[in-house]
């Protein structure tokens, strides 16, 4: 097990990669799609964010956490350090998604932008567990009505469903990430 740890190199299957991705140890593969995980997370906080203010109201709680444990005071008087912390959280998470989306080969045949959303999805719904378990209930005594937490829970949906296209469609398969989609007609 320690040999394969220092190892780190690709497994033998290598549909779904790039060349470039090939020749690059598994550590390398993870370096570069953690950075493109970064930019999924806050491209995909910008979409949850875009998601739950309209229907809910309100910022998101890191507010609340930021006034609880940094400076005091209401929340409501520090929605820029709320909405920052809010894309801090979204960013590092998405940094840790496109990391493991790398490292984890074991469903390589299925394509990685479909792999992205199911993964994606999945890593949402752990992170809105997490958040209405530990961050709300825990460390901050926020108790959701069920509405509320079930809007809580698809903006984390979303935020999953966005970082997993984007990583997906981004990371592996993919010989120039930059270059747009092309369809059939050429659009």
């Amino acid at each position: 097990m320690l040999n394969r740890f220092r190892r780190l190199r690709p497994s033998g299957d290598t549909e779904g990669h790039t060349e470039e991705a090939d020749d690059r140890s598994r550590g390398a593969h993870a370096a570069s799609a953690a950075v493109r995980g970064l930019q999924a997370g806050f491209v995909a906080t910008l979409i949850m964010t875009a998601f739950r203010l309209p229907i809910l109201r309100s910022l998101p709680p890191s507010a609340n956490f930021w006034a609880r444990y940094v400076t005091g005071g209401d929340p409501e008087d520090h929605p820029i350090a709320g909405l920052l912390l809010h894309f801090a959280y979204g960013m590092q998470s998405g940094a840790i998604f496109g990391a493991l989306f790398a490292l984890f080969d074991a469903d390589r045949s299925i394509e990685p932008e479909q792999r992205g959303l199911v993964w994606g999805s999945v890593f949402g719904m752990a992170l809105s567990a997490f958040g209405s378990q530990v961050m709300l209930k825990e460390l901050l005594d926020i108790r959701l009505e069920a509405d509320e937490l079930a809007l809580f829970h698809a903006g984390h949906l979303v935020y999953g469903l966005s970082l997993g296209a984007w990583v997906g469609s981004r990371t592996e398969g993919v010989e120039d990430p930059e270059v747009e989609y092309k369809y059939d007609d050429g659009n």
